[in-house]
C-alpha cells in the first residue's frame, strides 16, 4: 500500500472512534460517572503519547528552540480559536452534562470546535510515516483510544441539548473525514522537509492537544469522578507509555 494511502487510512480509522463513542451514547444512557472514568483514562493516554511520540521524537527531530517554539505555538492558536467558538456556544462541546449550549446558533461553532479539537492528532499520524519508521502505531492507539470518550462525552451533552441524530453523526462522521484527510496532508505537504520543521509541527501538534486536553477533557473527567480521576489518568499515561515501550 503506498504511504500516502496507509497515512490517510489511518487518520480515517484514529477517527472513526469518535463515532464508536458517539454511537454508544446515543443509543445507551451511559452514567456520568462511567464517562468521566473514560474521560480521564484518554486524558492520560494522550499525554503519554504527547510526551513520548511527539515532544520527545521533535526534540531529537529538531532540537529545543524548534520544539519549545512550536510547541507553545500550538497551544496558544489551540487557546486563541477556542475562545472565539467559546463565545459563539462552543464552550462546554465535550460535556456529558447539561451545560451544551442549546441555541442554533452554537451548532456551527460546536462543529469547528470539534474540528480543531481533532485536527492536529490526526496531522501527526501522517508525519509519523515520514521519520522513516512508518506509521507509529502507539500513536494511533493512542488516539483511538482517546477519541471512543471524547465522542462518548459530547454527544452525550448534545443529546440533553436536544441536537438531532443528524446533526450528531453528521458532526462525528464529517471528523472522521477530516481526520483522515489532516493525516494524509501531513504527509504530503511535509514530504521532505527539513528535519527542524518537522520538529516544530510535530510539537505544535503537541502543544494543540494539551491545550484541548486540559480545557476540555480534565474537566469532564474531574467533575464527575474527581476523588479517582488522577489515578485513572495515570492509568492510562502507563498503558499508552507500555505501548510505547513496546513499540
Amino acid at each position: 500500500m503506498p504511504e500516502w494511502l496507509a497515512a490517510g487510512g489511518a487518520g480515517l480509522l484514529a477517527g472513526s472512534a469518535l463515532l464508536v463513542g458517539s454511537g454508544i451514547a446515543w443509543l445507551a444512557a451511559v452514567p456520568a460517572r462511567v464517562v468521566a472514568v473514560v474521560m480521564a483514562f484518554g486524558s492520560g493516554v494522550l499525554i503519554s503519547a504527547l510526551s513520548f511520540d511527539l515532544v520527545l521524537e521533535a526534540m531529537d527531530q529538531g532540537g529545543l528552540g524548534a520544539t519549545a517554539g512550536g510547541f507553545l505555538a500550538g497551544a496558544l492558536i489551540y487557546v486563541g480559536l477556542n475562545v472565539l467558538l467559546s463565545r459563539r456556544g462552543a464552550r462546554h462541546r465535550k460535556r456529558s452534562g447539561d451545560q451544551q449550549a442549546s441555541d442554533s446558533g452554537s451548532g456551527a461553532a460546536i462543529a469547528i470546535g470539534a474540528l480543531i479539537d481533532g485536527v492536529p492528532e490526526s496531522m501527526v499520524l501522517g508525519l509519523s510515516f515520514l521519520s522513516g519508521g512508518g506509521l507509529s502505531i502507539p500513536m494511533l492507539a493512542a488516539v483511538f483510544i482517546s477519541n471512543i470518550p471524547e465522542g462518548l462525552s459530547s454527544t452525550a451533552g448534545m443529546k440533553k441539548a436536544g441536537r438531532s441524530a443528524g446533526f450528531v453523526f453528521g458532526v462525528w462522521g464529517g471528523i472522521a473525514v477530516a481526520s483522515g484527510v489532516a493525516a494524509l496532508a501531513g504527509f504530503l505537504l511535509l514530504d521532505g522537509a527539513p528535519a527542524e520543521l518537522l520538529a516544530a509541527v510535530n510539537a505544535l501538534a503537541a502543544g494543540a492537544i494539551l491545550a484541548m486536553i486540559t480545557d476540555t477533557m480534565i474537566p469532564e473527567a474531574f467533575e464527575n469522578a474527581a476523588v479517582y480521576s488522577g489515578l485513572i489518568a495515570t492509568l492510562g499515561f502507563l498503558a499508552a507509555f507500555s505501548l510505547h515501550a513496546m513499540g
